[in-house]
């Protein structure tokens, strides 16, 4: 049977482009270690692959929510903590105030570290974050938290700005935590600091007095409310600072098993490369010799 020289040529060529092809993408495989270069060599495992990216970039969005998350609650907690010791320290000089064997000096002489937890803790609660955000505002964080109005009456002068609603961050799938916090309450301390602050100014007090001594139970009344409930947000934020430690880990467990899947289902088994490698390199130049010595026969070299 006769073949035509150029139906020998063209045969010829998609033979040695096919594999030059094979061998070209054998050894991007190689190069980069993959076996799947696009999702045709292998449909079904590509359709895996996937899937495993799409929920690693889901577990690392939700460690980087929890990392922002903790940093904001670490801040948090540290301005509580100094709000409580203020109010502690408070809370001993109403109650060493409330002596009866105070003259009406030792009274006059409270007012100065009164006044210093009042303007403390009101600074602490309009603590601003490197991006201008109060941090205890709910989620006004535009707002001042505590607003303070010098034309009012003592006792009145001091308002909560912000709101007590929360902004959720998602944390996990289907899971969010709150990242705020609010000091709505705080007011009514901050208010009764103040009229004991303007009823001791007076001078000349006793401290045995009923007014004064009901002036002085009530800010005391008002610091332990103050306590139990900045004390009782501080324990909050850090049991909540363990679930999130607890939630991360695992994100960083179930993260792990992804990556490990994906290379063991996307990775080549360099052995077998290798083997297909030199198949294909050997079966190229056996191709390239095949077709330079057939080029050179014609039907006279049979005569």
């Amino acid at each position: 049977m006769r073949i035509a020289t150029a139906q020998y040529q063209s045969n010829m060529n998609k033979s040695l482009q096919l594999n030059q092809e094979r061998l070209s993408k054998l050894t991007q495989q190689m190069a980069e270690g993959k076996r799947l270069l696009v999702p045709s060599d292998d449909p079904i495992d590509s359709v895996r692959i996937s899937r495993l990216q799409r929920e690693e970039a889901a577990l690392t969005q939700y460690r980087d929510n929890i990392a922002t998350v903790k940093i904001r609650l670490t801040k948090t907690e540290s301005y509580m903590s100094s709000m409580v010791n203020n109010i502690t320290s408070g809370r001993d000089q109403i109650v060493w105030a409330l002596d009866g064997a105070n003259t009406p000096d030792d009274l006059k002489a409270m007012i100065s570290p009164l006044r210093a937890l009042r303007d403390s803790l009101a600074f602490s609660a309009n603590t601003v974050d490197q991006e201008g955000s109060y941090l205890f505002s709910g989620t006004r964080t535009s707002a001042k938290t505590m607003e303070y109005d010098p034309k009012a009456a003592p006792g009145k002068r001091y308002e909560f700005g912000g709101n007590p609603n929360e902004q959720h961050v998602v944390v996990g799938n289907g899971l969010t935590q709150v990242a705020n916090e609010n000091m709505k309450g705080l007011e009514v301390l901050l208010n009764d600091l103040d009229a004991a602050i303007d009823w001791l100014d007076k001078g000349n007090l006793d401290v045995n007095n009923p007014d004064t001594r009901t002036r002085l139970v009530t800010t005391l009344g008002s610091l332990d409310t103050a306590l139990d409930l900045v004390s009782g947000k501080i324990a909050v934020l850090g049991g909540t600072q363990k679930i999130l430690d607890t939630l991360a880990a695992n994100h960083g467990n179930v993260s792990l098993s992804n990556q490990m899947a994906i290379t063991e289902i996307g990775q080549l088994d360099m052995g077998v490369a290798a083997t297909e490698l030199n198949g294909y390199s050997t079966a190229l130049q056996a191709t390239y010799k095949a077709y330079g010595r057939i080029g050179t026969l014609s039907l006279f070299s049979a005569l």
